[in-house]
């Protein structure tokens, strides 16, 4: 009962379908942090649609094979030019598509629904296809952008409306051009990458497996599965007190244990994440407060620093990764208050930063935001 009251206060349609009011758990906690509500959308959505258009400061990772590939963002990849780059453009879209499906009717909904469809045309979405496959260009935004363009396909796919099904339809080229990447390398990979950034094969497998399945892509999710077996089945005591370093987004152990929980049974996983994550306390449910203090919440040094930022994103991945691993356990298993309460107070510093006062954090804090909020990687 318990889980569903803190779900209650993240999703609102969880609180009306159980009859459990969405009010602040606790009279500490600043409810302008800890609900997600049409208010709190409106923030997350503006921060989407300030950047999504906004070409420049614009950091690219372009293979230039000729004079002929010298050209500004916009005309490289038309789509996804904006938030400073190119993943952050991709995830900034997923979250205007995440924000309508749970406000369709909210105030922001028809400057995004604009913005939509002035990026996703199908002309835009098949020069951004001719883009990832040129030549020098196979390792291009992956997993982690790749991984993301699969969720936003999968979100558009989830959605009943017209406009969705036609922007689905544009992105098949892309789409089709992501999978492919991805299938082509997973079986090369010989060790995963256990980094905290963009590079880290954990993460990057959960967006993959999640989108696999939404689109019954039976193949693709087997690959995936098989590839976070063959990566993480057999790891014992991760070194969580290493974590984390200075320009961490998300946490390589959190991560990993994150992944496995889609893949292994929960009577496997409950097992697993025993030798996996040792450190995590098994404590009553009165000593949730101390329970927290296993893993302290980080805090950037430097918010407008562009690396420095991340600090603040792994605040929030770490929010809904515990989340994540604490929905996989048995209901009476003595390890869900730690990782409840160590989330709480992950989303609660993770979400105070998300101020838009710095484009560095900006551009894409906004999205791990409403991926904690309306928790994404637990439900649809």
């Amino acid at each position: 009962m318990k889980f569903i009251i803190a779900a209650a206060l993240l999703f609102p349609s969880i609180a009306l379908a159980t009859g459990i009011a969405a009010t602040p758990k606790s009279a500490t906690a600043n409810p302008s942090v800890s609900e997600f509500d049409i208010h709190a959308a409106e923030r997350f959505a503006k921060l989407a649609l300030a950047c999504v258009g906004k070409e420049y400061p614009n950091k690219i990772s372009h293979v230039l094979n000729s004079d002929t590939d010298v050209a500004p963002p916009r005309k490289l990849t038309p789509a996804f030019y904006g938030c400073y780059d190119w993943h952050s453009s991709v995830h900034g879209h997923w979250l205007l598509v995440r924000l309508l499906r749970t406000f369709p009717n909210a105030s922001f909904a028809a400057q995004a629904r604009e913005a939509l469809r002035k990026s996703l045309t199908a002309e835009n979405l098949k020069q951004e296809a001719a883009y990832i496959r040129g030549e020098g260009r196979a390792s291009f935004e992956r997993p982690y952008g790749l991984a993301w363009l699969l969720q936003l396909c999968a979100e558009l796919r989830e959605r009943d409306d017209d406009q969705a099904g036609e922007m689905a339809a544009n992105l098949r080229p892309l789409e089709g051009a992501a999978v492919e990447r991805l299938k082509n390398w997973l079986p090369k990979l010989s060790h995963p990458v256990r980094i905290g950034e963009h590079d880290q094969t954990a993460f990057g497998l959960g967006l993959m497996l999640d989108y696999a399945r939404s689109t019954k892509n039976d193949s693709f999710a087997k690959l995936v599965t098989d590839s976070a077996r063959k990566f993480f089945f057999n790891d014992k005591d991760c070194p969580l007190n290493y974590e984390p370093s200075g320009e961490d987004f998300l946490s390589p152990c959190l991560a990993e244990a994150d992944v496995m929980r889609r893949v292994l049974s929960q009577k496997e996983f409950a097992k697993w994440l025993k030798e996996f994550l040792p450190q995590i306390p098994a404590t009553p449910s009165d000593s949730e407060t101390a329970a927290a203090k296993w893993l302290p919440v980080t805090v950037s040094p430097d918010p407008s620093d562009p690396k420095l930022a991340h600090l603040d994103g792994l605040n929030l991945s770490r929010a809904w990764m515990l989340e994540g691993i604490a929905s996989a356990l048995p209901p009476h298993d003595s390890r869900r208050d730690a990782l409840t309460a160590a989330a709480d107070e992950h989303r609660r510093a993770g979400l105070a930063a998300v101020t838009g006062a710095h484009y560095e954090g900006g551009h894409w804090l906004g999205s791990f935001a409403v991926y904690l909020t309306t928790r994404r990687g637990i439900q649809k």
